[in-house]
């Protein structure tokens, strides 16, 4: 700690400059993000760091508190089994009132999960189905699309191959939310 004891002369305004005694820095980094693994090792060697767990138990939602927990510890823990422990979402998407409605709730999953755990597996939807489950991503099959005539020996390629997108959010309910740790 040099607080105090150390100072430098900032480049333009040619002043001394001290980091007071009383001034604490925090700073926060998913560990997930492994583009920046060279800058976390510097900051590491510099720096104390105290690992922060999502806290399901802070999850507090007017709207289905239980549930929404559950969901969120279930999908955790796939997460956890997939990818690893770093990759769990935090309890900050569902708290200050995000999840107090159905809307809300909606709103997190398919601004905020959704795409991050479609960047998490990226283009290996079969996981992103073993995390969210049936009612979440739809799938079809390649077979009903119809290509160019005079290219149907490439297409066999592609014949049985399957596609997936999101579920329409207007049909997801209370249900379609438990269906994530009941099924």
């Amino acid at each position: 700690d040099k607080r105090e004891t150390v100072s430098t002369i900032l480049p333009y305004s040619k002043k001394a400059f001290t980091v007071p005694r009383n001034l604490y820095i925090y700073g926060t980094m998913n560990t997930a993000d492994r583009s920046v693994e060279a800058l976390d090792v510097a900051l590491r060697r510099r720096f104390v760091f105290e690992e922060f767990e999502p806290e399901i138990e802070l999850i507090d939602c007017k709207y289905s508190n239980d549930v929404v927990k559950k969901l969120v510890a279930t999908i955790n823990q796939r997460i956890e089994i997939l990818l690893g422990k770093d990759y769990r979402i935090g309890h900050s998407y569902f708290m200050n009132g995000s999840a107090d409605s159905l809307e809300g709730l909606k709103a997190v999953f398919l601004n905020k999960v959704i795409p991050l755990l479609k960047e998490y597996f990226y283009e290996d939807w079969e996981k992103l189905c073993l995390v969210l489950g049936k009612n979440f991503v739809e799938k079809s099959n390649s077979s009903k699309i119809k290509f160019s005539k005079g290219y149907e020996d490439t297409f066999e390629d592609y014949e049985d191959k399957n596609i997936y997108k999101i579920s329409d959010p207007i049909d997801w309910d209370l249900d379609t939310f438990k269906s994530i740790y009941e099924e």
